[in-house]
């Protein structure tokens, strides 16, 4: 299916394949669908030349490994090249892209996602798997993405290339970890603690920085509000530690992180089960607050050399003084100060008057601006 869509979409494919690929899949129908040969014998007597992987290697402006076993992306991540395709991997030079594919184990074990980051390090953009059944049976992350997926962003790559080549605009080939919206701690079945955060401004700078060709990494609480670039991958959560795991689990393997969300401070110590009545007309009710994980605090300490962290800051009160102390605890790259004090500013609005504070000490202060444009100045911030 993959390679009918890319033919259809204007591409010439040849197929690169595995011993064990040929176990799923026939030569036959591989070269019946792609018009050309398949290699699949490093010292075949049938390939064109001598050293094949080279020639495909020359041949070709984009290779995609589709479906990426754990031992295709082990070979890779290490260097070993001890059959056609692998032989070829590590002699590509151009546009790599890699769609893993597995039992959700495999995919979550140490070793694998250090193969991953070590992938991501060398400019190998990863098109993630998604959530569904498995090829044993089992329901869970580890899906290979679908083909018509993995095509769109294929495709968006490559007009992100051509508008690079022409002079248009740049595209960033990053991958950025972003944070939107409220959290919300539950005090019962029905009730909680919130904001009035709605997600616009994090959901703008997602749709900016993808639009500039990064893979964007969203991780949002509570919002009526959609993605529209297919290079965002949503992570919706509910609560302040959900998001946490999430912001933790992805950092790692992203070189920035923009952390706009609303995230609560405290949550109830314990949440009822049922709903909460009153026992008569005149009781209160008290509810202990304990204190949420901090989670720029957290990307803070996990940082390193290479990485760059933006945060916000929404304050009432001496901002500047509180933004400037928040970017030094935090060990920020930027921060974004947002005072409610500004008409039109702050939650729910779709307009926003910002102030970004640099680690340097520099301070650009911005008039009343959409949060579409916002969002282009704090994307500016990553070049």
């Amino acid at each position: 299916m993959l390679v009918r869509l890319l033919v259809k979409a204007g591409a010439e494919v040849r197929c690169a394949v595995t011993e064990h690929a040929l176990q799923f899949v026939t030569t036959l129908t591989l070269e019946t669908v792609s018009n050309n040969t398949v290699y699949c014998d490093l010292f075949s007597r049938a390939n064109k030349h001598s050293t094949e992987h080279i020639s495909l290697k020359d041949w070709g402006d984009m290779l995609v490994v589709a479906p990426a076993s754990a031992n295709v992306i082990g070979k890779m991540a290490c260097g070993i090249a001890d059959d056609a395709l692998s032989t070829l991997l590590l002699s590509f030079r151009k546009s790599l892209f890699v769609c893993p594919a597995m039992n959700t184990q495999m995919l979550e074990s140490p070793a694998l996602q250090r193969n991953l980051n070590t992938l991501r390090n060398d400019g190998v953009r990863i098109i993630e798997s998604e959530s569904g059944e498995l090829a044993c049976g089992a329901t869970g992350n580890g899906r290979m993405a679908e083909p018509e997926e993995i095509v769109r962003q294929i495709i968006r790559y490559s007009d992100g290339q051509a508008g690079e080549n022409s002079g248009g605009p740049k595209a960033g080939g990053r991958r950025i970890l972003i944070t939107a919206g409220p959290t919300y701690e539950r005090i019962d079945a029905v009730r909680f603690i919130g904001n009035f955060s709605t997600g616009k401004m994090g959901f703008a700078i997602a749709e900016e920085l993808a639009s500039r060709g990064n893979e964007v990494i969203l991780v949002t609480g509570p919002t009526h509000l959609a993605t529209a670039h297919p290079g965002i991958k949503r992570i919706d959560v509910e609560s302040a530690r959900e998001m946490y795991d999430a912001a933790t689990s992805y950092f790692p393997s992203c070189q920035a992180a923009i952390l706009s969300a609303a995230v609560a401070d405290f949550r109830p110590e314990h949440t009822a089960p049922n709903k909460l009545k009153k026992q008569n007309d005149h009781d209160g009710l008290t509810i202990h607050l304990v204190q949420n994980p901090d989670i720029l605090a957290t990307l803070g300490k996990m940082k390193r050399d290479g990485q760059r962290l933006i945060g916000f800051a929404l304050e009432t009160d001496n901002e500047l003084q509180n933004a400037q102390s928040k970017l030094e605890r935090k060990n920020l790259d930027f921060i974004v100060l947002n005072s409610l004090n500004d008409p039109g500013a702050g939650f729910g609005h779709d307009t926003n008057k910002v102030t970004i504070i640099g680690r340097d000490g520099t301070l650009k202060t911005g008039t009343l601006k959409t949060k579409k444009e916002v969002a282009k100045d704090v994307a500016d911030l990553l070049t």
